[in-house]
C-alpha cells in the first residue's frame, strides 16, 4: 500500500490536518456515511457499543449463579454450568448466518432484532420451570444476541477512513470482549440482593434499554458508492430502516449465495486462515476456560471466597482489558503512523501484526502464574494478576488480528468479522468441556502449562507465520469481488 504525500495528492481529499490522504476517498453527497460529522459518527457507534458489550456479557452473566441455580434445578453446580456450552457455540453459527442479513437488508435491522430477540429469549429463561427449558432458551440466546459481534467491523469500515479504523476496531473490541468480565461483576453483586430468576430479569431489560437506543441513535451505515439511493425521511423512514423493509426494497445488493461463497472463499484464504483457526480460537479458549469455571474454583476452600470477595475478583480481568484498551488504542497508531514515517509513505499491512507479539507474551506469563497460584495456593491476587494478564492479552491481540484482516479485505468486513467470531466461539465452546476435568486429572500447573505452551505454538504457527509470508499470500490469493 502506497501512502501518498500531501505534495503528490493532486485533487485528492485530504483529512483536517492538510497531510493525511483520505482513504477511501469520501464520495460528495451529504448521504455517505464517511462525510457524516464526527459528532453524527460516534452517536451511531453507541448503539453498537452497547449491543457488542451485551454479547458476551450475556453469556458469562449466568457463570456467577450456578451455586444459586443448583437448589432449583436439584443439581450440582458443576452440572448446571454445562448450560453455557450450547449459548457459547450457537454464537458462531449466529454470526455466520448474520453475515447474508447484513449484507441484503442492512446494518441497523440485524442490530434491532438482535437486541429484540435476545431480551425475549433472555426472559424466557429467567421463568424456565426446568433446567432442559433454561438451557434451550440460554442456547437460542446466544444464536440470536451475536450479530453486533458481526457488525461491528463493518459499521467502523462505512464511517471511518483508514487512518481511523484501528483506534474504533480498539473501541469495538474492548466492548465485546470486556463484556464478559462486566457482565458477571454485576450479576455477582446482584445475586446478593435478588434470585437468580430477577437477577436474568435484569439482564432482559439491558437488551430492551439496547433495543431503544438502536431505535434513538441507530444509523443506517450501509452506502452503494456505485448507485447510490436516497433513503425514505421522517418516522415511515426510519421504520422501514430498522424493521428491514427498506434494506428489501434496495435495488443491486448481493444475494444470499453470493455473501455465503464469498465467506468460504476469504476463510480459506492462507493470509486470515492461520490468525483465526490456529490463534483466536487457542487464545480465546482459554480467557473463556477461565471466565467460566473461576467461580467453582474460588469459591470453594482453600479460597473460600464470599459471594463480595468473588465479585470484586472480576475487577481484575476488568482492568486487564482496560489497559490492552490502551495498549492497542494507541500502540496500533503508533506502529501506524511509525511505519509510514520510516518508509516514505509505503505500509505493509503485516505490520499491524507486531502489535500482538507483547500481548501473547503477557499472555503467556498469565497462564502460568495462574496455574501456579491455583496449584500451589498462592495468595489471591498472584491468582488476579494472571487473569488480569490474559485478559490484557486478548483484548490486545484480537484488535491487532481484527485490524490486520480489516486492511486485508477492506471491502469484506463483515466476513472478516463473522470469520473472528466464529473461531472465537468454538474455542469457547469447547474448552467448557474439559477444563474442570483437565484440573482435576492433571492439575492446575500442568493444565495452564500446557495451555500456556499450545498458545506459545499457536502464536509462532499463526501470527509469525502470517507476517512473514502474508504479503506474498495477499499477491497470490486475492479477495473476492467487493461487497457493497
Amino acid at each position: 500500500m502506497q501512502v501518498l504525500k500531501a505534495s503528490e495528492a493532486g485533487n485528492l481529499k485530504l483529512a483536517k490536518d492538510g497531510v493525511t490522504i483520505l482513504i477511501p476517498q469520501p464520495s460528495d453527497d451529504p448521504d455517505d456515511p464517511l462525510n457524516w460529522s464526527w459528532t453524527q459518527k460516534h452517536l451511531a457507534l453507541i448503539p453498537l457499543i452497547f449491543a457488542s458489550l451485551l454479547t458476551d456479557f450475556s453469556i458469562t452473566w449466568g457463570s456467577v449463579l450456578f451455586q444459586a441455580q443448583g437448589p432449583t434445578f436439584n443439581m450440582t453446580p458443576s452440572a448446571v454450568s454445562q448450560s453455557l456450552s450450547g449459548s457459547l457455540f450457537m454464537m458462531g453459527p449466529g454470526g455466520v448466518l448474520a453475515v447474508p442479513l447484513i449484507q441484503r437488508f442492512g446494518r441497523l435491522p440485524v442490530v434491532f432484532w438482535s437486541q429484540i430477540l435476545a431480551a425475549l429469549t433472555v426472559m424466557a429463561a429467567a421463568v424456565s420451570p426446568n433446567y432442559a427449558c433454561f438451557t434451550a432458551f440460554r442456547t437460542l440466546q446466544g444464536f440470536v444476541c451475536s450479530p453486533p459481534q458481526v457488525v461491528g467491523l463493518s459499521i467502523v469500515h462505512d464511517m471511518f477512513f483508514f487512518h481511523e479504523r484501528a483506534r474504533k476496531v480498539n473501541i469495538w473490541v474492548l466492548c465485546f470482549l470486556g463484556g464478559p468480565f462486566l457482565g458477571p461483576f454485576i450479576a455477582a453483586w446482584l445475586i446478593e440482593a435478588v434470585s437468580w430468576r430477577a437477577d436474568f430479569g435484569v439482564l432482559s431489560g439491558l437488551f430492551g434499554f439496547s433495543a431503544i437506543l438502536v431505535v434513538l441513535l441507530g444509523r443506517e451505515t450501509l452506502y452503494d458508492r456505485l448507485s447510490p439511493q436516497k433513503k425514505e425521511a421522517g418516522v415511515k423512514g426510519k421504520l422501514k430502516l430498522l424493521t428491514g423493509v427498506a434494506g428489501a426494497q434496495m435495488s443491486g445488493r448481493p444475494i444470499v449465495w453470493t455473501v455465503c461463497k464469498d465467506l468460504v472463499t476469504v476463510q480459506l484464504r492462507p493470509q486470515i486462515f492461520f490468525l483465526t483457526v490456529i490463534f483466536i480460537m487457542v487464545l480465546v479458549a482459554w480467557v473463556i476456560g477461565i471466565n467460566t469455571t473461576i467461580s467453582l474454583l474460588v469459591v470453594p476452600p482453600p479460597y473460600s471466597f464470599s459471594p463480595s470477595a468473588e465479585a470484586v475478583s472480576w475487577v481484575a480481568p476488568m482492568i486487564g482489558a482496560g489497559l490492552g484498551e490502551l495498549w492497542g488504542y494507541w500502540f496500533n497508531d503508533f506502529l501506524l503512523r511509525r511505519h509510514l514515517r520510516t518508509h516514505e509513505g509505503s505500509y505493509t499491512v503485516e505490520n499491524r501484526l507486531w502489535g500482538v507479539y507483547t500481548p501473547a507474551v503477557i499472555a503467556f506469563v498469565g497462564l502460568i502464574l495462574y496455574g501456579q497460584a491455583l496449584q500451589h495456593t498462592l495468595h489471591w491476587i498472584a491468582l488476579l494478576v494472571a487473569w488480569a494478564c490474559v485478559a490484557f492479552g486478548m483484548i490486545a491481540a484480537t484488535t491487532a488480528i481484527s485490524a490486520y484482516c480489516l486492511d486485508s479485505f477492506p471491502n469484506h468486513s463483515s466476513l472478516v468479522a463473522s470469520i473472528i467470531n466464529f473461531w472465537r466461539t468454538t474455542g469457547g465452546f469447547c474448552v467448557v468441556y474439559f477444563q474442570l476435568k483437565w484440573i482435576a486429572t492433571s492439575g492446575a500447573a500442568v493444565t495452564f502449562g500446557c495451555q500456556g505452551m499450545i498458545l506459545g505454538v499457536a502464536f509462532i504457527t499463526g501470527v509469525v507465520t502470517t507476517q512473514i509470508w502474508g504479503k506474498r499470500w495477499r499477491k497470490k490469493y486475492p479477495p473476492p469481488k467487493a461487497e457493497n
